[in-house]
């Protein structure tokens, strides 16, 4: 079968790439250190039943140096109408992305129809808080706080530094991304979490969607970015589920099979 062609339109300064024939529409958005490169396995076990839509992160490669949360809900609306005017799309979420999607479906609940989420689930709630012991609060603190550090250098001192940094500690984290691709502009999300950055994330709503959900995360890491009551309470609504493989926190390059027949399935029914 010979490769779909892909479509790239502009939105607002940010270029969104469409692939697919499907009349379903479904938005990837990636997380630190990627870009929309994350999900072109996905892009290709997906298109023939969906059409695929993928941005980079606004800033992560061009555009402004950081995107404030109510900037990032007023593009993601921005988007979503242009490539789906007529109907709500499906969101596919990884690491930030989860955290910029769910505050816009949260937002825009008509605007969207589902969400399948990778990795990041109850990120700012006080349960999960207490679920981590001391040495995951240190482990999220350290390795966040280097990250918006690395933002903070490289914005206000040194490029390299800044992007020497984070490069550093991609190679510790084993990020499977381009590492000739990773900057310190990827970090402003970390710089937003921890010196309110463009407003901050204080004011990011509980992750409690009113859509059906299908939560995906890799049980193979040092900690968990959900708490075991949140995953119980999606577990149990009606039309949502959840799913754990055995890898890390990239689960769609490290179990890509299994990852693209879990969210086939969810989304179409497909033993």
């Amino acid at each position: 079968m010979a490769a779909s062609t892909e479509l790239c339109i502009d939105v607002n300064g940010t270029e969104v790439w469409l692939q697919g024939q499907g009349e379903e529409v479904i938005l990837m958005l990636h997380g630190w250190p990627d870009t929309r490169s994350l999900w072109d396995g996905t892009v290709a076990a997906l298109e023939d039943r969906a059409t695929c839509a993928r941005l980079t992160l606004p800033g992560f490669e061009t555009g402004p140096a950081t995107t404030s949360l109510d900037a990032m809900c007023q593009l993601l609306r921005q988007v979503v109408d242009r490539i789906s005017p007529d109907q709500p799309v499906t969101l596919m979420l990884h690491d930030w992305g989860c955290i910029f999607g769910y505050e816009f479906a949260l937002r825009h609940p008509a605007r969207v129809a589902r969400v399948v989420a990778v990795d990041v689930g109850d990120h700012n709630s006080g349960v999960l808080l207490r679920e981590w012991g001391a040495k995951e609060k240190l482990s999220v603190m350290g390795y966040q706080l280097w990250l918006a550090l690395a933002w903070k250098l490289g914005h206000h001192l040194s490029e390299n530094l800044g992007t020497r940094m984070t490069r550093a500690m991609a190679r510790w984290l084993r990020c499977p991304s381009d590492a000739g691709r990773i900057t310190h502009k990827m970090n402003y999300p970390y710089a937003m979490q921890w010196f309110g950055t463009a407003g901050g994330l204080k004011q990011a709503a509980p992750v409690q969607l009113p859509m059906p959900l299908l939560f995906v995360y890799g049980e193979r890491k040092p900690f968990m970015f959900h708490s075991a009551k949140w995953l119980g309470q999606v577990a149990a609504q009606p039309g949502s589920a959840v799913q754990g493989l055995p890898c890390g926190h990239w689960v769609m390059i490290s179990r890509p099979e299994a990852f693209h027949a879990r969210v086939r399935a969810w989304l179409w029914g497909e033993a």
